[in-house]
């Protein structure tokens, strides 16, 4: 399991992690609407999932602003961004930051895709900071968890990743 610290201090990732070369594991999420979002609904196209622990702090506003500026130039790819913030915190958030490029997706009702790719803090009832790349054909092809949930993702890897996924 990835080794992960929150704050500088250690926590306890639940769920599965995956690897790139897995197929990706399906979830069921919900939109801003509250209608279910699934891997499927995406199927075909490239996947950048980047995952948050709360859309209104800091670093995770900037992470979402700066995949939503990448999202503008790539073609045949889903931005997804993920956390356990409600769809109504989501959707507010959104339209204040004014981002139409990336959606913004809420794993607070079951937790289906921080099970499934293994970052649920356990301590918290969040999700770690990670950033998932799945090509068209649903297998993972770039995996970050990032070591310490404050700091920023590797932004030029995951944009490269997802350029050269299938």
């Amino acid at each position: 399991m990835a080794q992960v610290t929150f704050k500088n201090n250690p926590v306890t990732l639940l769920g599965s992690e995956v690897k790139v070369g897995d197929q990706a594991p399906d979830f069921t999420v919900l939109a801003n609407d509250l209608s279910e979002v699934t891997l499927a609904d995406s199927k075909g196209k490239k996947r950048l999932i980047s995952v948050v622990p709360s859309i209104d702090t800091g670093v995770c506003d900037q992470q979402t602003r700066r995949f939503n500026e990448e999202a503008a130039g790539l073609e045949n790819v889903e931005v997804l961004t993920l956390s356990v913030d409600l769809p109504f915190a989501q959707k507010r958030w959104c339209a204040a930051a004014g981002l139409e490029a990336v959606s913004t997706l809420s794993d607070h009702r079951d937790l289906s895709f921080g099970q499934a790719y293994g970052v649920v803090i356990k301590e918290l009832r969040l999700l770690t900071r990670a950033v998932f790349v799945i090509d068209s054909n649903d297998k993972i092809s770039y995996v970050e968890y990032v070591a310490e949930a404050t700091n920023h993702p590797n932004y030029e890897m995951a944009i490269e990743a997802v350029k050269t996924a299938k």
